[in-house]
C-alpha cells in the first residue's frame, strides 16, 4: 500500500502542491522557467524565517554546554566506574542549568516534515489523482522531479541532470565545510577514564556532510531545499555566535 495514497496524506499532498503551483506562477515573470525552483526556495526561507526562535534557543543551549564542560569532566571523573550515576548527575547538571544536552535537535526535527512533503510533491507523477505539473518545471533544463542516483540507474547519464545534481551536492559540502571550521566547538576536557571514546569527536565533523549524500538521492527540488536550509543555517549562527559567544 501506497503511504502517500492514504487520504490524509494525499490531502496534505495536494495543498502542497497548490500551494507550490500558486507560487510558481507568482513568480514566473521573474523566474521564467526556473519558478517553481525558486519557489521552493521561497518556502525553505518561510520555513526558517519561522524558525528563527528555535535557532535562538539552540545557540543558547550550546553556549551552556560549552560553559558546562569543566563540571561534566569533573563528573566524569567524579562518577566514571558508576554509570547510572553519571548519568544521573548529569541530568541534574543540566535541570540545575535549566538547558538540555538533546536542544539542537530540535530545528532539524520540525523541518523533517517539510523535507518530506517536498520530496513527495517532487516524486509523484500524480497527486489526489491528477497529474502533477510541477514535474514539468525545470532547473537549468533540469526537471525538479530528477535525482543522481535515479539519473545514474536509468541507464546513460544525463550530463545536464549530473552537473546540476552534482553542483547542489558539491554545495552543500562545501557549505558544511564552512560550518565544520567557523563553527568549531571547544571539545570538552577528556579524561583517562571517560566513557566516551576519542573517535565520537571525530564523527562530528563527517555528520556536517551528511546532508549532501542525501541531496545525491533525492529529487533537485529536495536538494534545493537543503542547500538552502544549510546555507540559512549557517549565516544564522554566525550572527547568534556573536550574540551569544562560546566561553
Amino acid at each position: 500500500m501506497d503511504f502517500f495514497a492514504f487520504p490524509p496524506v494525499a490531502a496534505l499532498l495536494d495543498l502542497a502542491y497548490a500551494g507550490f503551483m500558486g507560487l510558481a506562477s507568482l513568480l514566473e515573470p521573474v523566474a521564467g522557467g526556473s519558478a517553481a525552483a525558486a519557489a521552493v526556495v521561497l518556502v525553505t526561507l518561510l520555513v526558517r524565517a519561522a524558525l528563527i526562535p528555535v535557532g535562538v534557543s539552540q545557540a543558547k543551549a550550546e553556549q551552556a554546554r560549552a560553559r558546562l564542560a569543566p563540571a561534566l569532566a569533573a563528573l566524569r571523573r567524579r562518577f566514571g566506574n558508576d554509570p547510572e550515576r553519571l548519568q544521573r548527575e548529569t541530568m541534574q547538571l543540566y535541570r540545575d542549568e535549566r538547558t538540555s544536552p538533546f536542544a539542537g535537535c530540535l530545528p532539524v526535527l520540525l523541518q523533517a516534515p517539510v523535507v518530506g512533503i517536498v520530496y513527495a510533491v517532487f516524486l509523484h507523477r500524480t497527486i489526489a489523482g491528477h497529474a502533477n505539473a510541477l514535474l514539468d518545471h525545470t532547473l537549468f533544463g533540469v526537471p525538479l522531479g530528477t535525482s543522481l542516483v535515479g539519473s545514474l540507474s536509468g541507464g546513460a547519464p544525463d550530463a545536464a541532470a549530473l552537473a546540476v545534481c552534482g553542483t547542489i551536492a558539491l554545495l552543500i559540502a562545501g557549505v558544511g565545510e564552512l560550518t565544520r571550521r567557523l563553527l568549531r566547538v571547544p571539545p570538552l576536557p577528556r579524561v583517562a577514564d571517560s566513557p566516551v571514546p576519542a573517535a565520537a569527536t571525530s564523527l562530528l565533523g563527517v555528520l556536517q556532510f551528511t546532508t549532501a549524500v542525501v541531496a545525491l538521492f533525492v529529487p533537485v527540488a529536495a536538494g534545493l531545499y537543503l542547500l538552502t536550509t544549510v546555507a540559512w543555517t549557517l549565516a544564522q549562527r554566525l550572527i547568534l555566535r556573536r550574540v551569544h559567544p562560546l566561553p
